[in-house]
């Protein structure tokens, strides 16, 4: 009786898993680059912290800081047009209480995020 060969562990065999950092040909907007450079710390504009005279984490932190404070601005136009249509706007295109308390518990979590992030550890 033979033992059975495996393959290595470190092969890639399935392309759709392959390392393509250096390929050129991948779109620097796609998804897999924004991801790495969401990584990396980039801020909304989906670049590094401007200020360089942080430390590493700190950047990081400025970032997250930066995204969750865009993400708040968004929820708050989202519930300021719903408060508006709901003043002026037919019934029916408002989102309903359920969904406005969603809003307003992200707007909760996203200032809450922001402010962590800005004040940094104690």
């Amino acid at each position: 009786m033979s033992a059975t060969k495996l393959p290595d562990p470190s092969i890639q065999l399935d392309p759709a898993n392959a390392d393509h950092e250096d390929d050129p040909a991948i779109d620097p907007n796609g998804f897999v680059a924004t991801l790495h450079r969401i990584g990396g710390g980039a801020a909304a504009d989906g670049q590094p912290w401007h200020e360089r005279n942080l430390s590493i984490g700190r950047c990081l932190q400025m970032a997250d800081a930066d995204c969750a404070l865009s993400a708040l601005r968004a929820v708050g136009e989202m519930a300021l047009a719903n408060e508006r249509t709901r003043q002026n706007g037919a019934p029916k295109q408002c989102i309903g209480d359920r969904h406005m308390e969603g809003l307003l518990m992200a707007v909760v979590a996203l200032t809450a995020l922001a402010t962590e992030r800005v004040q940094g550890q104690r």
